[in-house]
């Protein structure tokens, strides 16, 4: 399977100039600037920050979101606790908003980018071109994780009535923050590419590998398995 990694040929990420690669890192021909032809351990960057997401996505949800004063008194709310109440108040599509940006991109984000690089690492099932379109949606998702945040920064905004009534942030809106920082960071060191380039090299181990069970060319199918004495 001929490839531009393969012919030795790589693009610039600065200004999508096509080099020939002579040793990495490669200076471009057009901006001088240095590059590699893919993303230096992109795969071990991609597992540690989605690994750290995860661990941050625990306490996230675990420890209050925001804490509601009235009269004094405060009222502890996690992401869960907080759907709840919307629920329980018939807001159906702000909780639908709030659990779907709070619970499932985060999800399927950190979920999606395991199986990207469990992929790309061991190629088992391996389609590039649906694989890489599921890259691409990950990708867009991830901001629109900060709905949340940006609905806790709003309430602490708006709703403030001095002794009456006032919102403030709880410790999990710093994990949130965390969570959807790394879940970014993540996507980001991601080199699609990678799973091109495991696919080309299966094809190209497939073609290179003679089955055991063919015979050769060569050799006629009758040929005896030892050779007759010689009389006198």
């Amino acid at each position: 399977m001929n490839t531009a990694k393969n012919k030795g040929l790589a693009v610039c990420p600065k200004c999508h100039k096509l080099n020939s690669l002579m040793a990495e890192p490669q200076q471009c021909s057009r901006c001088h600037g240095m590059f590699y032809q893919r993303k230096r351990n992109s795969l071990q960057y991609t597992l540690a920050w989605n690994v750290a997401a995860l661990l941050a996505f625990i306490p996230a949800n675990l420890y209050p979101i925001m804490i509601v004063y009235q009269l004094g008194i405060p009222s502890e709310a996690t992401i869960l606790s907080g759907i709840g109440e919307f629920i329980d108040h018939g807001l159906y599509p702000i909780a639908v908003i709030i659990f779907t940006a709070s619970i499932i991109v985060p999800l399927i984000k950190i979920i999606g980018l395991f199986v990207l690089v469990y992929k790309a690492h061991t190629g088992i099932r391996l389609k590039p071109d649906k694989h890489s379109k599921i890259y691409h949606i990950l990708e867009f998702l991830g901001p629109w994780s900060m709905l949340d945040v940006f609905v806790v920064a709003l309430m602490v905004t708006v709703v403030e009535l001095g002794f009456v009534t006032s919102v403030a942030a709880g410790p999990a809106i710093n994990y949130f923050t965390i969570t959807v920082i790394f879940t970014m960071f993540a996507a980001n060191s991601f080199d699609p590419r990678l799973l091109w380039d495991k696919k080309a090299d299966k094809k190209n181990a497939e073609q290179t590998t003679l089955p055991e069970n063919e015979p050769s060319n060569n050799l006629p199918d009758n040929l005896p398995s030892t050779l007759p004495e010689e009389k006198g």
